[in-house]
């Protein structure tokens, strides 16, 4: 399936070790994975597995202690903090549990904060017309409800038309029906713009719907499953 497709993302030997007073922490012992163009991975693990330690470096927003990740043939382990920040405003979109909007600002506004600073953005109506919140344009955070606050922080994501997409726990906060609505949303933007796709989770229903699911469990990679049969979002339960 992936022989075709341009490898984005090639992790080896990654380790993180944080120093916690006088006791290390291992976060990550030796990952190795690759992440392709237009794949949906999911990352499925407990609490402390290690799943967001490994998504904040391929994101550049932590460093790695050991090993290397490569995106596009960049590694990205050694770029300065300049390149790190054009990495991260460029090529990343990033989608947290929390949505983290301006509340003084619409929704409209909230994503216009990245279309202003990026190279070739999706327009803020465009981005919200993809996760289905034309009506919401005006609205303020404070009028909009949990599911469509992650919405509108996909849609400020997406818009600045990035090749790569990382999301961590985008339902954790959400009820499951509206933790549909965003799943949803993510699907349609892997379909239809083709954007890299890494959801982390410990929500082990989410692992339907991707390419590939890789499980981690206390800073490795435990298994690699590739889904023969994908469920759509709108198959899901939990």
């Amino acid at each position: 399936m992936n022989q075709d497709r341009e490898n984005f993302f090639h992790v080896r030997d990654l380790t993180k070790v944080y120093q916690m007073g006088e006791v290390e922490v291992h976060a990550l012992r030796g990952i190795n994975m690759e992440l392709y163009a237009g794949e949906l991975v999911v990352l499925l693990g407990p609490s402390g597995s290690g799943k967001s330690t490994l998504l904040n470096i391929m994101g550049g927003l932590d460093t790695a202690t050991n090993g290397f990740v490569s995106y596009r043939g960049q590694d990205i382990t050694k770029a300065n903090e300049k390149e790190l920040t054009d990495y991260r405003r460029f090529h990343v979109g990033f989608v947290f549990q929390f949505y983290n909007l301006i509340s003084s600002l619409t929704a409209r506004e909230n994503v216009a904060v990245v279309t202003e600073i990026a190279r070739n953005p999706i327009s803020p109506e465009k981005a919200l017309d993809i996760v289905g919140l034309t009506d919401r344009l005006d609205h303020f955070p404070a009028q909009l409800s949990g599911g469509e606050q992650q919405r509108v922080a996909i849609a400020r994501a997406i818009s600045k038309n990035p090749s790569v997409l990382l999301c961590d726990e985008p339902t954790g906060a959400l009820d499951s029906q509206t933790g549909i609505v965003v799943l949803k949303a993510l699907e349609k933007i892997n379909h239809e713009l083709g954007t890299a796709t890494a959801i982390i989770t410990h929500n082990v229903d989410i692992a339907g719907m991707a390419d590939r699911v890789i499980h981690l469990s206390n800073g490795h990679i435990a298994s690699v499953e590739i889904n023969k049969v994908k469920k759509s979002a709108s198959e899901l339960q939990w």
